[in-house]
């Protein structure tokens, strides 16, 4: 069927990723005098990740946050077990304690829609993220207590509350050239 000339498969393109393309990318070629194109910073991928402390004594709390995360994030999540024992924490070698996904592409550009349009509106008394979570090198992490931000999941079927962390990884060489590309994506940074 699609090996018909007449007929062209078309292809979905992420709106955040057609903004950037097309007006981030010349503003930030303006405003840091880039010569080339391939100079112009970009997300590169999303780190999703969730400790799911109480999976030790009860198994079944890590399907079901292994379950809401895959619903948030469009993608099954790696598990992440203890690389080693430590006595005080109970913590055998082994032993699951999270979960992971990392995005890239479209699911990376569909995710950041829904965080930036959707979810972190629904955070009670919001007034922006700091805009100091950098880490020197280009990349931002943002901390969210609560998964129930997120419109997938439903509060009467989760059996409790998880925060989780996301960590955006950029190719900026600064944090400043990171922050200016977040922002103009849509990050709500809080004004000083």
């Amino acid at each position: 069927m699609w090996g018909n000339d007449t007929m062209t498969k078309q292809k979905f393109i992420p709106r955040l990723k057609e903004v950037y393309e097309k007006k981030i990318v010349p503003e930030l070629m303006k405003k840091f005098g880039y010569k080339n194109i391939f100079q112009v910073p970009k997300i590169v991928k999303i780190v999703v990740s969730m400790g799911v402390n109480e999976s030790k004594e009860n198994i079944k709390s890590l399907d079901n946050a292994s379950e809401e995360l895959a619903q948030i994030t469009g993608q099954k999540p790696l598990i992440r077990r203890a690389k080693k024992a430590i006595s005080n924490f109970k913590l055998k070698k082994g032993v699951p304690i999270g979960l992971k996904v990392t995005l890239r592409g479209e699911r990376m550009y569909n995710f950041l829609e829904k965080l930036i349009f959707i979810a972190l509106p629904k955070i009670r008394d919001f007034k922006g993220l700091n805009p100091k979570a950098f880490d020197q090198k280009g990349n931002y992490n943002l901390g969210i207590t609560e998964q129930y931000i997120f419109p997938e999941i439903n509060i009467e079927k989760s059996e409790r509350v998880r925060g989780m962390n996301i960590s955006f990884v950029t190719t900026a060489t600064t944090d400043n050239e990171a922050r200016e590309l977040l922002s103009l994506i849509g990050i709500p940074f809080k004004k000083n």
